[in-house]
């Protein structure tokens, strides 16, 4: 098993493959977004640029923004969405995606998977839906078109330290707290 560092227990036991892959954005057989992007590669293309990365007992993570189903059918791997603002409902994809999230998802107490980019100072954001690669402190980009139309290996991304300058939110609380105090001279509240 393939632990991911700094993910919450249960979602290493239940992700429980070789490795973990994480991506945004395929929107296959999305004619509008191809017009903006006439490079990008076809549907057929991008599945066998996906599947080059993924192997059969991979988990691949999809941040949103599927498209056509049929296409999403034939990645491999045990597949999460977490769903985007193109995604057409839950329902829709449970014959192809082994987990579905509607929303935005805290997987550790520093990691947060979302569709679009959502910076805080306590955690990491892995999203997609900027197509255009903008940069925002604390957040990581994983939309295919900023990333060379492949997924981002999660496993080796985690281990490179992405959180060693984020102080926990508990930190973040408590020095807020005592800056308070502070600036009240030590005095307690309601005395």
């Amino acid at each position: 098993m393939a632990e991911l560092p700094g993910v919450y227990k249960i979602f290493n036991d239940r992700w429980n493959g070789q490795t973990t892959w994480v991506m945004s954005d395929p929107h296959f057989s999305d004619q509008d977004l191809r017009a903006g992007f006439p490079n990008r590669p076809d549907d057929e293309e991008l599945v066998r640029r996906i599947n080059a990365k993924v192997g059969r007992k991979d988990v691949l993570i999809v941040l949103g923004d599927v498209g056509n189903i049929e296409f999403a059918k034939k990645l491999r791997g045990y597949k999460v969405l977490v769903c985007g603002n193109h995604d057409l409902g839950r329902t829709v994809y449970e014959e192809v995606f082994d987990e579905i999230y509607t929303g935005a998802l805290m997987v550790g107490e520093k990691l947060l998977l979302s569709h679009e980019p959502v910076p805080a100072a306590w955690y990491t954001n892995l999203h997609g839906h900027d197509h255009a690669g903008a940069k925002r402190k604390g957040c990581i980009n994983v939309c295919l078109d900023v990333n060379g139309y492949e997924p981002i290996n999660m496993n080796q991304l985690l281990k490179s330290g992405i959180y060693k300058d984020i102080e926990s939110i508990h930190r973040i609380t408590i020095n807020l707290a005592t800056e308070r105090k502070k600036k009240r001279g030590g005095k307690k509240i309601g005395r």
